[in-house]
């Protein structure tokens, strides 16, 4: 990962530090020469689309499709609030079979991933990693869509503090796509497109489920219930199960969106206790603004989780895929598209000084009157 660009509009400046580490051959494709991969990095500090390719990344048609694809892959939201003020255990009592089974497994994943007492010391992390992704184009039909063409590299950076402090900032391609959330409103921004909130209360970003954040994923799915046994990789797993209420999907939706269900799945292995797949699905029923035909948009992604190392005395993940479909039907459409990140973590940190609440601020033009789910 490249941290460091040298200045060429002087010869005894310093070297610029980046903000996001970028992989080494996202920064030869910025440009022909030195001097262009630097004009093109300083404008994409600047927020700006790097120009070193006009081709528009990802077989997609424009660059706020691409934006689109990467906010869909690299920062989407969980539809359940953090609580990471909540203890590490739940009363069985009162519990269904299902739901006492679901707090054993969890219990299990505690103890897997460093205990309840190493998961209780972190404060704030910190992760810098790389990613890779590719596409389909939108397909016609039932027929499955498989992602193909050029690989697309970038990087990002996620900080985190407790409770719902965090803030991503993801470079793929030369485009910018920020998120964030201060406690009060989660939102996200582009390189070509304003900022927004999103709907409803501040909610957890999905990558921390990942293997990033087990006092996150231990606390989700203390709420669950466990539905079956499947297998991954060919690893035995229990399944947790977790549905969005009525309310949450109501405070999410708007005026001409409905969120029909968004549910949550945890694959946890029932050899080591880790988790090793998360997934969940989104119906979105979208109303026209003339005629009766209402559109569905369906988003089903998936998460395989593995090569989990110690960090600080906490077993994390450093490496996995996720893969997305987006399913469109209803009306004349029936189209399917799938998106493919191939992530590794290079560094993890805890307990980061000196990271205060200005970290987290949204932007000062951000457009709450407008916020809507992506």
């Amino acid at each position: 990962m490249r941290k460091l660009c040298p200045n060429y509009d002087r010869e005894d400046a310093l070297d610029t530090v980046l903000e996001v580490p970028i992989p080494e051959e996202m920064f030869t494709k910025m440009g022909t020469n030195s001097a262009s991969r630097w004009q093109n990095m300083r404008a994409l500090m600047s927020a700006q689309a790097a120009a070193a390719d006009k081709s528009t990344p990802l077989q997609s048609k424009s660059n706020n499709e691409f934006i689109a694809l990467l906010k869909l892959v690299g920062s989407p939201l969980i539809p359940f609030q953090a609580r990471p003020d909540q203890p590490l255990t739940r009363p069985l009592k009162d519990c269904s079979i299902e739901a006492s089974t679901a707090k054993y497994i969890v219990q299990q994943y505690i103890a897997a991933i460093g205990g309840a007492l190493a998961l209780n010391s972190v404060k704030s992390m910190c992760a810098v990693g790389q990613v890779k992704m590719a596409a389909s184009e939108m397909h016609q039909g039932e027929d499955s869509a498989h992602a193909e063409g050029k690989s697309e590299v970038g990087g990002f950076v996620l900080w985190q503090k407790n409770p719902d402090l965090w803030y991503l900032e993801l470079v793929v391609s030369g485009y910018k796509v920020s998120a964030g959330s201060d406690g009060k409103v989660a939102w996200n921004q582009s390189s070509s497109q304003a900022s927004h909130a999103n709907r409803g209360p501040p909610r957890p970003l999905r990558r921390f489920f990942q293997g990033l954040d087990p006092r996150c994923t231990a606390n989700l799915f203390l709420e669950a219930g466990c539905i079956t046994e499947k297998k991954v990789n060919g690893e035995d797993c229990f399944v947790l199960k977790l549905e969005t209420d009525s309310n949450t999907l109501k405070a999410q939706s708007s005026s001409n969106t409905e969120i029909v269900h968004h549910i949550v799945w945890g694959y946890f292995s029932q050899r080591t206790g880790l988790l090793v797949k998360f997934e969940d699905t989104k119906l979105v029923k979208m109303r026209p603004i003339k005629g009766n035909d209402n559109v569905f948009w369906e988003t089903s992604i998936e998460s395989v989780v593995g090569d989990y190392r110690y960090i600080e005395g906490i077993n994390v993940a450093h490496s996995g895929k996720t893969t997305a479909t987006l399913h469109r039907y209803g009306a004349s459409h029936n189209h399917k598209r799938k998106i493919e990140e191939t992530w590794m973590i290079d560094e993890v940190d805890f307990n980061i000084c000196g990271l205060s609440m200005d970290c987290f601020l949204p932007p000062a033009d951000l457009k709450r009157e407008q916020g809507g789910e992506q």
